[in-house]
């Protein structure tokens, strides 16, 4: 699943572009054309059985607008947009996206403040260092693995706008031993192709 992060030369802020990567990757699942019977689901449903896998990349002034004609999904976290495309196979990227630059993003951290009451959190790995572009791949992991487990506990998925404030954890509270029945939280364990090592906990989801 190519996720496009949009980074203009007035640079967005980082958790707002996090999370709005985050909703626009679980929004695309939950889109009612990923559902049975949908146009998505074909593509959507062979992608979630197999290697789930996601590639950020980062797109300014026309090259954003031209991904927009691709379908998909772009969110919008205040001021900071991420748009998540339907899965493909990688040697059938278009051109629109392949062209597109992968390494490199980064941005300032920031101080998002807390989190409001309900919202779920997904709570970044504090120990390992890890690019804005590699991040935005993580919590859209975390996001999709939060609203699978919500959903076989009952939630009612209809009513949530996708949206989960992304915190940086604090390395005192670091904890990526987690269960869904003790804590409301799955852990995002990463395969290791890019950036830290393999079975890497990268993002501790919790639902609010």
């Amino acid at each position: 699943m190519p996720v496009i992060l949009r980074v203009e030369r007035d640079l967005p802020r980082r958790t707002p572009l996090l999370e709005a990567a985050a909703a626009a990757a679980v929004a695309v699942c939950l889109d009612e054309r990923a559902q049975e019977g949908g146009e998505w689901h074909p593509l959507v449903s062979a992608w979630i059985d197999g290697r789930i896998r996601k590639v950020s990349r980062r797109a300014r002034g026309a090259h954003w607008h031209a991904v927009q004609d691709l379908p998909g999904v772009t969110v919008s976290v205040d001021g900071a947009s991420a748009r998540a495309l339907l899965p493909w196979p990688v040697d059938e990227t278009p051109k629109t996206v392949s062209r597109l630059q992968i390494s490199g993003t980064e941005l300032p951290m920031d101080e998002p403040g807390p989190v409001a009451d309900g919202v779920p959190v997904l709570w970044v790995n504090p120990t390992v260092e890890m690019t804005v572009g590699k991040l935005a791949a993580q919590v859209g992991h975390g996001s999709m693995l939060l609203a699978a487990m919500a959903e076989a506990d009952g939630v009612d998925l209809s009513k949530w706008d996708c949206h989960c404030a992304v915190r940086m954890a604090r390395p005192g509270e670091w904890n990526p031993d987690v269960s869904w029945e003790r804590d409301r939280a799955v852990a995002v364990r990463d395969a290791g192709f890019t950036e830290v090592e393999p079975g890497t906990v990268t993002v501790v989801a919790q639902w609010g």
